[in-house]
């Protein structure tokens, strides 16, 4: 029990400090960011990925972060780092609170974290895309209390995958259309359309999947 109750605390600890970063370390001047990428090539990439990551372990904004990402590096490279920067946020958060905070959570939530175990046992992908598209928990709260529920690693890595989508590919369109958005929304192949062709599709693509799981949960039960 004293172990357990000590990895809450080194939790605890780590967001406590994620939240003093987030509040107190600026950010970069965009064109600082982007001579230092163009000197630092693939590796500069890999590491504004791991970088916002981090920063996502703790309180930070994902859609500011993916705005500037759209600034700095333009649509298609700032969709692939944000969307890898998100996962290796989001597998973070998880692995933390699922190793550090668990066994605590189960201890003093007792049957009420049960019974959310029980209601996502058998839908934790669709229950993690659905969350993750939809705006309903800040993306690093929904990360932490997905690790301290029973939520199977594979489920909830593949609903984040997919999930993240979506509201990414919108908000590194925006940054990467900031300079001329107005002359870009009016051409087809302008990041921004493409960014909300991209989110209506993929947010209507859960939605009929998270409808079609509902209905043959429905239809098992009946």
């Amino acid at each position: 029990m004293r172990t357990s109750w000590v990895r809450a605390g080194a939790l605890l600890a780590v967001l406590a400090a994620g939240t003093v970063v987030a509040l107190t370390v600026e950010l970069p001047d965009v064109d600082a960011v982007r001579r230092w990428v163009a000197g630092a090539g693939a590796a500069g990439l890999v590491l504004l990925a791991l970088a916002k990551g981090a920063l996502l372990v703790g309180p930070v904004p994902r859609s500011a972060l993916c705005v500037l990402l759209g600034v700095v590096l333009g649509f298609w490279t700032g969709v692939g780092v944000a969307l890898a920067g998100g996962m290796v946020g989001a597998l973070a958060a998880f692995g933390l609170s699922r190793w550090l905070g668990r066994e605590t959570a189960v201890r003093l939530a007792g049957p009420k974290l049960a019974a959310v175990d029980r209601a996502v046992a058998g839908r934790g992908f669709v229950a993690v895309l659905v969350a993750r598209v939809l705006p309903v928990m800040p993306f690093s709260v929904l990360s932490h209390a997905a690790g301290l529920s029973a939520v199977p690693l594979g489920a909830y890595a593949a609903g984040t995958a997919l999930g993240l989508v979506p509201g990414t590919v919108l908000q590194v369109g925006v940054g990467a259309s900031v300079p001329g958005l107005s002359a870009w929304a009016a051409r087809a192949g302008s990041p921004l359309v493409l960014a909300v062709v991209v989110a209506v599709a993929l947010v209507a693509s859960g939605v009929v999947l998270f409808r079609r799981r509902r209905r043959g949960s429905v239809a098992e039960a009946g």
